[in-house]
């Protein structure tokens, strides 16, 4: 397990919404647990994007603060869940594993498995889990941790962080600074296929 931060992606960065609609007609970006809502239901709402995985201890922590998140967003903002790790190394990463924890937690946003982890190197995303949160004009307002809880740390794991930039972008207000990058296992690329901030 290496401790890897979030690579802190530009903010005012666009969802690349296009790329995983095109991902998903492909067949590689499989929708495991619900579907990838169209582009007229995200108009106008907020989307938190979260990779994850089923075995990465930093994910396991987070878990049940994940389900909270859910039943507290309601319909306010569109959550989407995304596997990339490989599961040519990692086969516990793969569709069952992602069911097995879903149903576990009780999880019902779209969970999608990124089989060719092509939408995890359109976020520069590094690791589980990374929380990218765009705006309702669909712009990247805060990525980072979800708060300073770690496993074993002793911190509440109560998400203050990504609560406070998600409460920001409801009310169309400033997320507050400073942006904290997550921490977590790093994404476990396909070999010879690890992109540039992961070398």
């Amino acid at each position: 397990m290496a401790l890897t931060p979030s690579t802190m992606l530009p903010l005012g960065t666009a969802l690349p919404l296009g790329l995983m609609e095109q991902e998903r007609g492909r067949g590689v970006l499989q929708e495991v647990v619900a579907a990838l809502p169209s582009a007229e239901a995200l108009a106008g709402r907020p989307v938190l994007v979260l990779f994850l995985s089923c075995h990465c201890p930093f994910v396991k922590h987070v878990e049940a603060a994940i389900s909270r998140l859910q039943s507290d967003l309601a319909d306010r903002a569109v959550l989407i869940g995304i596997a990339s790790n490989s599961t040519r190394s990692h086969p516990q990463d793969g569709a069952a594993g992602m069911r097995e924890q879903a149903q576990r937690c009780g999880w019902r946003f779209p969970y999608l498995l990124d089989t060719e982890q092509t939408v995890a190197k359109a976020f520069q995303a590094a690791c589980t889990p990374d929380p990218f949160l765009f705006d309702r004009q669909q712009r990247l307002a805060y990525r980072g941790q979800l708060d300073a809880s770690r496993p074993g740390n002793g911190l509440p794991c109560d998400s203050r962080d990504l609560r406070a930039a998600l409460e920001a972008v409801l009310a169309d207000a400033t997320v507050p600074e400073p942006q904290l990058p997550s921490i977590g296992c790093n994404i476990k690329w396909h070999p010879g296929a690890e992109p540039p901030w992961a070398r």
